[in-house]
């Protein structure tokens, strides 16, 4: 992994990017160069510099990883959506690597060419970005929903779904990692983006009206009862299902009709680190086999494991 200095470098010129698209009520993100990545990791609570250079190279990697995400898409779900792939584009990732226990920054380690997870501390990580891709498709994400995320890891994820729909919320139990991250939303002007620590397994009750959106981002033995309640008809929940640190956990699709019932479908085959806090109080339901289609590089796991 690069490792970079906790010194402030002079500006650097400006490399092309493009803005993020901008959901209602969302305010615009600064144009993405060098110095406002500086700038909003400085603000964020995690000071870094790097040369034009370095910063140069992680965005020539960009493209090659965007056609990575469209390909891939493609291949498994038959087409690529436009919304997903222009959010893709718009979130610079290079922003969530991070490693917060050594309050170290990594973003020579984005758009690697064989994507994987990376580590952030604590026992979570940023999971790869094809298997990111994967789930927020699948989750059919438009504006104007809300969606809520379990497990908020580097923020990514939930990042990713505020650039398409009205307001992302975002729920993480490792509480010096949920605060961490709480910072970093701001800066890049993702005024759309709430999160907190907290026990996923109750969702976020106080959010009126429920959610568009639920994906949980760590595997769970069962679907907890509460986010079922908290979803609106119509509403889609992501959830693996299975047993912890067991293969065999398959990713399943909710959705709630019109009268209030649930349906489920399995979809792939995934592997996350376990759903914690009041779930595991509770007795497991029957592991699930793994589905025969072909899963994705869905890992919700430290790098180095």
């Amino acid at each position: 992994m690069a490792r970079y200095s906790s010194t402030i470098s002079r500006r650097g010129v400006i490399s092309a990017a493009l803005l993020p698209l901008i959901p209602a009520g969302a305010k615009a993100a600064p144009v993405w160069t060098k110095a406002a990545y500086e700038q909003a990791m400085r603000e964020s609570g995690r000071p870094v510099s790097l040369s034009d250079a370095q910063f140069d190279a992680i965005q020539k990697r960009k493209p090659a990883a965007m056609k990575q995400i469209e390909a891939y898409l493609k291949s498994h779900l038959g087409s690529a959506d436009p919304a997903v792939l222009a959010a893709f584009e718009a979130v610079p990732r290079e922003y969530y690597h991070y490693e917060y226990p050594e309050h170290r920054a990594t973003p020579g380690d984005a758009y690697e060419e064989n994507p994987k997870p990376w580590a952030l501390g604590y026992g979570s990580a940023l999971s790869d970005y094809l298997g990111q891709a994967y789930m927020t498709q699948i989750c059919k994400p438009a504006p104007g929903e809300i969606t809520l995320e379990v497990g908020t890891g580097s923020g990514f994820q939930s990042s990713l779904l505020s650039r398409i729909v009205k307001t992302s919320y975002s729920i993480e139990i490792i509480e010096p990692l949920g605060k961490a991250v709480g910072k970093i939303f701001a800066p890049i002007g993702y005024d759309n983006v709430h999160s907190r620590v907290g026990d996923g397994y109750y969702g976020w009750p106080e959010v009126e009206g429920g959610f568009d959106i639920i994906i949980v981002t760590c595997a769970a033995t069962f679907a907890p009862p509460d986010l079922f309640k908290q979803l609106k008809p119509g509403g889609r929940m992501i959830i693996p299902i299975g047993q912890p640190f067991k293969r065999g956990q398959v990713l399943y699709v909710y959705t709630k009709d019109a009268e209030g019932k649930i349906h489920s479908r399995r979809d792939i085959g995934v592997f996350f680190i376990p759903m914690t806090g009041a779930i595991a109080k509770n007795a497991p339901v029957k592991p699930e086999t793994v589905s025969d289609h072909p899963a994705p590089s869905v890992v919700e796991k430290p790098a180095t494991e």
